[in-house]
Formats: structure tokens, C-alpha cells, sequence
């Protein structure tokens, strides 16, 4: 005989109720059936869990012990049923969610990663940044599961692109440049074509860039570039350095980096952006679906910048 669960409950209810009969009702089923059952796993374990008393029986020394080692184990049976049932509703979990630099200052990211963690507080919520190439290698293989990106030209089958908004693009110019000193009138794309161009490095990313040379185009013009940077941040500090001019997201205004103003563009309807959620394809983590949810429910709340 091998002793199973329903063992353990049968144990259980004599012990509680203190005879066999009533436990017998309680569980459903007859008395003599029951009191085998209770004669057989004593024989089994070789252990007298129950004594005759005149109103019933009554746990030995021995029986008190097992039964408190049943209750421990139907108690962490409950624990992990219960952790189990969170896991699948992606309240348990853990995540990893990285943005690009162009995507950080959107006021959408910081908002919904701090509402997820006060939604779940159970879930382990780690941070990344990083140029999207890596990130979206990082996806692909596993090692991240989520990732505000732009979009881009290289990517994977193996991901999947949530489109959350579209943000307008504007002009940053150094401190005192001829194109900045109204700030009430937005800058003709096309008045741009004779500036040296701060822009990403291929290796950072083409989402932006790409858009940036197709609106040119449109515009009647290419940029002339005057120097590449890394990151985004850095593409503003050079334009305060005066090295040249860039566009960029409108989020990134809030910036406020010194000796950079901002002026809204015209001239060419491709003059914004799409702010996208990466996840892997055909990943089956509830807590991603949870994360994915609730993104694109507060992404409503942002048709631009």
C-alpha cells in the first residue's frame, strides 16, 4: 500500500472529529470502508495512530506527530497551488524589461513599469538599457524579455513589434542658432539643409536615422552629417557643444540639457516616430502578457508628444 493524499485527509478528519463515524460522514463515505483504510496504513507504516477511547478515538503520541507532519504537508501543498495559480495569472514571476536610449525619457516608460511593480508586487522587475541591436539579440536568445524600441529595419522573425504611439520629431539647435531665436515659429525642414547633422551611429541603431534621411529626402535634400554619436544623450550634448544640429523625439525635451533649445519642424509629413514594444515571439510568460497589457492600455493615453 502506498500512502496517498486521500490517506493523509482520511487521518485527518478521524483525528479531528475524534471518531470514525462522524469522520466517516464528514468525508463522504461509510464507516467500515474508512476504518480499513485507517487499520491499513497503520499496518503499513507500522505506526498505532489511534487509540480506543469510550467516546471514540484519540491521536497516540506517535499519531500526533504524523498528523501534524500531514497538516504541514497539505498546508505547502496549498502554498504551491496557490504560488502556482499566481504564476499563471502573471502575478509571480519575474521579468526583464530594457529601453533604448530614445525611448527612456518617454513619459509612457517610467509610468508603466512603476504602475506594474504597484499592480505586482511579486513580480521581480529588473532594468536594462542599451543600443537596440543588442537588445533585440537579447530577446531573440533569451537573456531579455521585453524592450521599448523604435522600429527597425533588421528585424527578427523571432520577435514581435507592439506599436504604442507616434511621437513627433523636432529640431535640436545649439543656444543662440539663427533658427531658434523665435520660439513661437516651427523650423521648414527644408531651412535645415545647409547645417552640419548630429545623428546615431549605425551601430547604435537605424530606427531614427532612417527616419530622419527619408524625411530629408522628402524635403528635397540629405543631410549633411557632421558627426555621429553613440547614444542619443550624447547626440545632445554635441549639439551644445555647438558641433551641429540634430532631431529628434519630442520626449526628449524634457531633457533640459543646457545650450540645446527645441523647435517644432514642418515640411514633411514623415516627421515622426513609432515608439514600439519588442517581445519574443511565442513567448508563453503570463507575466509578459500582464506587462504587454497593461503597455498598451496606458499607451492610449499618449497619441503624441
Amino acid at each position: 500500500m502506498t500512502i496517498e493524499f486521500r490517506h493523509l485527509r482520511y487521518i485527518i478528519a478521524v483525528a479531528e472529529e475524534g471518531h470514525i463515524t462522524r469522520a466517516a460522514a464528514r468525508l463522504g463515505m461509510a464507516q467500515p470502508p474508512l476504518s480499513r483504510h485507517i487499520k491499513a496504513i497503520e499496518q503499513e507504516i507500522n505506526i498505532q495512530l489511534f487509540r480506543r477511547v469510550p467516546r471514540g478515538v484519540e491521536l497516540t503520541d506517535a499519531g500526533r506527530a504524523f498528523i501534524d507532519g500531514a497538516r504541514a504537508t497539505f498546508a505547502n501543498l496549498d502554498r504551491a497551488l496557490e504560488f502556482a495559480r499566481r504564476t499563471a495569472r502573471g502575478e509571480e514571476g519575474r521579468i526583464s524589461v530594457a529601453f533604448a536610449s530614445s525611448t527612456a525619457i518617454h513619459p509612457l516608460v517610467p509610468r508603466v513599469i512603476r504602475e506594474f511593480r504597484e499592480a505586482f508586487p511579486q513580480v521581480a522587475v529588473t532594468l536594462d538599457e542599451g543600443i537596440p541591436p543588442r537588445l533585440i539579440e537579447d530577446i531573440a536568445n533569451d537573456r531579455l524579455d521585453i524592450a521599448f524600441l523604435r522600429p527597425n529595419s533588421a528585424e527578427l522573425e523571432r520577435l514581435v513589434y507592439h506599436p504604442l504611439l507616434k511621437e513627433p520629431l523636432v529640431a535640436a539647435l545649439p543656444e543662440g542658432h539663427a533658427l531658434a531665436r523665435d520660439q513661437a515659429r516651427a523650423v521648414p525642414l527644408n531651412r535645415l539643409s545647409n547645417e552640419a547633422f548630429v545623428v546615431n551611429s549605425r551601430d547604435a541603431g537605424v530606427a531614427i536615422r532612417d527616419v530622419i534621411f527619408a524625411a530629408c529626402h522628402a524635403a528635397g535634400f540629405s543631410p549633411r552629417i557632421g558627426q555621429e554619436a553613440p547614444r542619443m544623450m550624447s547626440t545632445l550634448a554635441l549639439v551644445a557643444a555647438g558641433i551641429g544640429i540634430s532631431i529628434v523625439p519630442a520626449s526628449l525635451q524634457q531633457m533640459n540639457i543646457s545650450g540645446v533649445v527645441y523647435r517644432r519642424l514642418t515640411g514633411s509629413p514623415l516627421l515622426k516616430v513609432t515608439l514600439n514594444l519588442a517581445s519574443r515571439r511565442g513567448d508563453a510568460s503570463a507575466v509578459v502578457r500582464q506587462f504587454v497589457s497593461l503597455v498598451r492600455r496606458r499607451a492610449k493615453d499618449y497619441p503624441g508628444v
